[in-house]
C-alpha cells in the first residue's frame, strides 16, 4: 500500500509537470487515482531524468538500478520509487511494461532517429503505451482486446506530443519527425535541425502525424467501454483532452515551431463535461466491431505482457544489450575526456 506521504509527494510531482494527465485523474475513481498518480510520478521522474540531465546515459543506467531495486522490494528512499514498489506488490506489475519505457528513454539517450512512421510508432509504443498498458493494470483489467485499445491511445497521445513540439525538439538537437518523409523532400534532416523553420513541407509533416493520431484516437474510444465504469470518464478526459492539442496545433497551420498549443481552463472544463456525457452514452450503445481489431504491430508485445503475464516473452535480454551498448559508449566517452 502507499504511504500516504508518498502518495502526497506523487501528487504534488503531477500537479505540476503534467497538466492534462492532473486534470484527468481528478475524475478517475480513488482506488485507481491514487497508484494512477504514483505510477505517473515514477514515469515523469524516468522522463525528467534522461531528458533534461546533463549524462542522459547515466541517467537511464541508474533508472534501471532503481526499476531493479524496486521489484525485489527494496526501493529507492525516495517518494516515486517507494511508491512504485508499492504498486509493483499490490498489482503484480508485468515487469516487461516498465522495462519497455526504460527501453524507450535509452533509445532517447542514445540520440534515435526513426526512418518511418512505423518506426516512430515503435517509439512510442514504448514511451506511452507502456504506461497505457500499466494503467489497465491499476485497473484490474486483464482483457487483450481493452488493453490493445489502451496501447492505441497512448500511441495517438505521444504521436500528439512529438507534433506539438517539433521546434522545442529541434532547438535540443532531437528529431522524432519520421526520415524518410524528409527524403520524399529531398531533404536533410540535420539541416532542419540547424535551422528549424514552419515551411510547407515541416507543416505537411505534422498534419501527417496528427492524422495518424486521430485515425489511433478513434479506434481507442472502442475500449473505454470495456474498463470499469467508475474509470470511463477519466480516460474519456485523457482521450479528449490530448486531442485538442492536436486540435490547436492545426488551427496554428500546423506550425510548432514558432508557436506552442495548449488549451486553456475554459476549454478543458469544456472537455470534461463532454468526457462525462461520452461516459455515459458510450456505455449505452453496442460494442463497436473495432474493440476486436488486433493490437497494433508495434504494441503487441505490451498488450501480451498486461493480458498474459505468466506467458508473456521475457524482453529482459534485450533491454540489457541495448543498456551495455549505453555503458559501453560511456565509458569510451570518459576515457577520450581523459586522454
Amino acid at each position: 500500500m502507499i504511504a500516504p506521504a508518498d502518495l502526497k509527494a506523487c501528487h504534488a510531482a503531477i500537479r505540476t509537470g503534467s497538466l492534462s494527465f492532473h486534470a484527468a485523474s481528478r475524475v478517475l475513481p480513488a482506488r485507481v487515482r491514487d497508484p494512477a498518480l504514483a505510477l505517473y510520478a515514477f514515469c515523469r521522474l524516468s522522463d525528467d531524468l534522461v531528458d533534461e540531465g546533463s549524462d542522459k546515459t547515466r541517467a537511464v543506467l541508474s533508472l534501471h538500478d532503481r526499476l531493479d531495486l524496486a521489484y525485489r522490494g527494496r526501493p529507492v528512499n525516495a517518494p516515486a520509487d517507494r511508491a512504485f514498489a508499492a504498486i509493483i506488490a499490490d498489482f503484480e506489475m508485468p515487469r516487461a511494461l516498465p522495462e519497455a519505457l526504460l527501453e524507450g528513454l535509452a533509445w532517447d539517450a542514445r540520440g534515435d532517429r526513426y526512418a518511418t512512421l512505423s518506426d516512430v510508432r515503435h517509439y512510442s509504443a514504448r514511451v506511452a503505451s507502456a504506461v497505457g498498458a500499466m494503467m489497465c493494470v491499476l485497473m484490474r483489467v486483464r482483457d487483450a482486446d481493452a488493453i490493445a485499445r489502451a496501447c492505441d491511445l497512448g500511441v495517438a497521445m505521444q504521436l500528439t506530443n512529438i507534433a506539438r513540439d517539433v521546434g522545442e525538439d529541434a532547438r535540443a538537437g532531437r528529431l522524432y519527425l519520421p526520415t524518410d518523409w524528409f527524403a520524399e523532400l529531398r531533404r536533410e534532416p540535420d539541416a532542419f535541425l540547424f535551422e528549424p523553420l514552419p515551411d510547407d513541407g515541416i507543416r505537411r509533416m505534422v498534419s501527417r502525424l496528427l492524422s495518424e493520431a486521430r485515425r489511433l484516437y478513434v479506434r481507442s474510444e472502442a475500449g473505454i467501454p470495456a474498463l470499469p465504469r467508475d474509470a470511463r470518464m477519466g480516460i474519456w478526459a485523457a482521450r479528449l483532452l490530448y486531442g485538442a492539442i492536436g486540435t490547436e496545433v492545426r488551427r496554428a497551420g500546423c506550425d510548432s515551431i514558432t508557436t506552442r498549443a495548449h488549451t486553456g481552463r475554459g476549454r478543458k472544463a469544456v472537455l470534461m463535461g463532454q468526457a462525462l456525457l461520452n461516459a455515459v452514452s458510450s456505455s449505452l450503445m453496442p460494442r463497436p466491431a473495432v474493440l476486436h481489431a488486433p493490437p497494433l504491430p508495434e504494441t503487441a508485445f505490451l498488450v501480451e505482457a498486461a493480458a498474459r503475464p505468466r506467458t508473456a516473452p521475457c524482453r529482459t535480454s534485450q533491454l540489457m544489450a541495448i543498456l551495455d551498448g549505453l555503458a559501453a559508449q560511456d565509458s569510451t566517452g570518459r576515457e577520450r575526456m581523459g586522454a
